[in-house]
């Protein structure tokens, strides 16, 4: 074989390998709102030629035309999806992915309040959770040494049962649903069930699939569980696994550090930890629909007593389904309020 024959030879090798090395772009934007058409499509970074492609969205196919589709993300949950495209070419396929983040489809609504009643509270209590049931407050508290699930008689704040917690243990949310008090733990990735009227624990439960635990409520069917992220769990009752989430999502960003929860006529109601504010979050979508600036609560409280610590801010929210009443108080201070929440 000549040297001449042999380089020819050597330099269409290496064209057609080079040829073969496809590079698969996915063309997306990087997040949309739920009112807008998304619309993605693939490239080969050489203008190579692509036989065929299969898009999907978290394993749900799209219907695709060429190279590329269009769809209508009205009906995802808001937060990180990830998109997928299969391609087909040269008898390989190849698959891409690519993050996606849906924002909420409007601002939330900006929610004011009214004071309708102040109550004693134990300005020891660290509160964490706050349920109000069968006429009584319940509440949770946190801080290794101090953690204990109470019972409170509204008017005067005191406290008629208590249930502490080993010193192992920071508690955390609680939430009463079928005659048990379920109560969580911080950073221990574990949770307690108790008789609502002994206050003796039935049994212990782990966390599945968060690490933390942070708020806990119910709608009625599910738990409903923060976790310090973006996250609301949902739990199924009897195996108190944690099933499936939503993201909580303005129209422009996730919230994060979602503390304390309530479910209050068909919303979860939550607090965000180290603000005075509470989120309204649509159960089903992860949209934050109203934002309730409690800032000028907690100047309230400061007229009569003094906070030592940055993180004693709003936490507790409690309703009254009865009498539609809906209750705050925060972390050591001395009053709980009934409020009204009014939209601007």
């Amino acid at each position: 074989m000549s040297y001449k024959y042999f380089l020819s030879f050597f330099l269409l090798v290496i064209l057609f390998s080079c040829k073969s090395e496809y590079t698969f772009i996915l063309n997306s934007p990087n997040k949309i709102q739920t009112n807008q058409e998304l619309t993605i499509s693939i490239s080969e970074k050489g203008d190579q030629p692509i036989d065929s492609v299969q898009f999907s969205i978290d394993l749900k196919k799209i219907e695709s035309t060429g190279n590329s589709a269009k769809l209508n993300v009205s009906d995802f949950t808001l937060g990180k999806h990830t998109i997928t495209a299969i391609v087909f070419y040269e008898n390989k396929t190849k698959k891409v992915n690519k993050p996606i983040y849906f924002m909420a489809d409007s601002a939330p609504d900006i929610y004011t309040y009214k004071i309708i009643n102040t109550y004693p509270h134990d300005k020891g209590a660290y509160t964490q959770g706050l349920e109000f049931y069968n006429g009584f407050l319940y509440e949770g508290t946190g801080r290794k040494g101090s953690s204990s699930i109470r019972k409170v008689e509204l008017t005067t704040g005191k406290i008629i049962q208590q249930q502490d917690l080993s010193e192992t243990y920071f508690g955390e949310g609680i939430t009463i649903f079928k005659n048990k008090i379920y109560q969580l733990t911080w950073q221990s990735g574990i949770g307690f069930v108790y008789d609502v009227e002994t206050f003796e624990k039935e049994k212990e439960f782990k966390y599945t699939k968060s690490q933390e635990g942070w708020g806990l409520t119910h709608n009625g069917e599910k738990l409903i569980k923060t976790d310090g992220t973006e996250r609301i769990w949902f739990l199924n009752p009897e195996t108190l696994k944690e099933e499936s989430y939503i993201e909580a999502y303005t129209n422009t960003q996730k919230v994060e550090k979602l503390n304390e929860l309530e479910y209050i006529n068909g919303k979860i109601y939550a607090n965000i930890w180290q603000k005075n504010s509470i989120l309204i979050v649509n159960p089903i979508s992860g949209k934050v629909e109203g934002v309730a600036n409690l800032n000028s609560l907690k100047a309230e409280i400061l007229k009569e007593q003094t906070l030592d610590d940055s993180d004693e801010v709003l936490n507790g929210i409690a309703f009254d389904k009865e009498n539609n009443r809906i209750f705050v108080t925060g972390k050591h201070w001395s009053k709980l309020y009934e409020i009204e929440l009014i939209k601007k």
